[in-house]
């Protein structure tokens, strides 16, 4: 028989232990849901998505504004054989989800710590017109780091391209950045389909082509859009791609305009934003418009195939 001391103080043992137990698991809930917080937040802040194909040297593709890897389809199944391709899709364009808070800048940090993360050895970083622009910046920003630049349509500075001037600079279009930036925040998905088509004919030749390109544009976010332009007015690498140490090559398309005089125009616009780097080559599609991989495929494929083939 217990006496009434003993089964107070097992009484009190096995409280003691209950409220023990109850604290220490209640601790561990907690943590696991502090950890599934934090790890939500640094999904939702990732500004892009990668899907990696293909085996040998790595080779990383970022497509532009309002793109989606969609665009490589045609390069990625010409490269896939010999190199490891790391096709980027960035958050609000295309088909990947938008975020809360879109940053090109975040975008360039992000894209150097996965090259780091995943220890790839130099990587050859093929962008099309915004992703052309941050091949230049990844390269300018860390120039061991990178290996063969190529940009498609992409300059180190969009503003010459609105203004048809290399003299345009930040300054002179930071106001313009701002309206670009404000008018699209306050677009609906359906209105950006709609501004868009007014553009399309500089954007691809054909209504197949053109539909490929409007089928990216509706499903991005206009917002996105608008911050990225902003960032692309505001952000100018014209001397900052001195410091890019790898093999460079610029594809510019001039399809789009009427006569050779302008071809010719767009040629120099072209070759004096490489002015920084004299060792950069430059080549001119005269038959393209923008989307050059869905106006003339072979071409570019050509071209890419023969450049990492020496660059690399």
């Amino acid at each position: 028989m217990k006496t009434l001391l003993q089964t107070i103080c097992i009484r009190r043992s096995f409280k003691f232990k209950l409220i023990f137990t109850t604290i220490f698991i209640a601790s561990i809930v907690f943590q696991l849901l502090a950890n599934g917080l934090v790890f939500a937040e640094e999904r939702s802040n990732n500004q892009f998505t990668v899907r990696v194909v293909g085996q040998g040297k790595p080779v990383i593709l970022i497509p532009g504004l309002m793109s989606d890897e969609r665009v490589w389809q045609g390069l990625s199944t010409a490269l896939a054989k010999h190199y490891q391709l790391h096709l980027v899709n960035l958050a609000g364009f295309g088909k990947t989800p938008a975020i809360e808070r879109p940053s090109l800048l975040d975008v360039k940090t992000q894209l150097l710590s996965y090259i780091e993360q995943n220890k790839l050895q130099n990587p050859a970083v093929i962008g099309h017109s915004l992703g052309g622009f941050m091949a230049f910046w990844l390269a300018s920003s860390q120039p061991d780091s990178i290996g063969a630049v190529i940009s498609i349509d992409g300059l180190p500075y969009i503003g010459p391209v609105f203004t048809h001037s290399n003299t345009s600079t930040v300054t002179s279009l930071a106001a313009q950045a701002t309206q670009y930036r404000d008018m699209y925040q306050l677009m609906s998905q359906q209105q950006l389909s709609a501004q868009s088509r007014y553009g399309l004919a500089i954007q691809a030749t054909s209504a197949e082509a053109q539909a490929k390109v409007m089928a990216m544009i509706a499903t991005s976010d206009p917002a996105t859009v608008g911050e990225a332009i902003y960032t692309l007015l505001s952000t100018d690498l014209r001397q900052d791609i001195a410091n890019i140490k790898a093999p460079t090559l610029l594809l510019g398309a001039s399809g789009g305009f009427d006569n050779k005089a302008q071809q010719a125009a767009a040629e120099q616009l072209y070759q004096a934003q490489l002015a920084a780097l004299p060792n950069a080559k430059l080549k001119m599609n005269t038959q393209s418009r923008h989307f050059i991989m869905f106006d003339d495929s072979q071409w570019l494929n050509a071209q890419i195939r023969e450049f990492l083939g020496a660059a690399l």
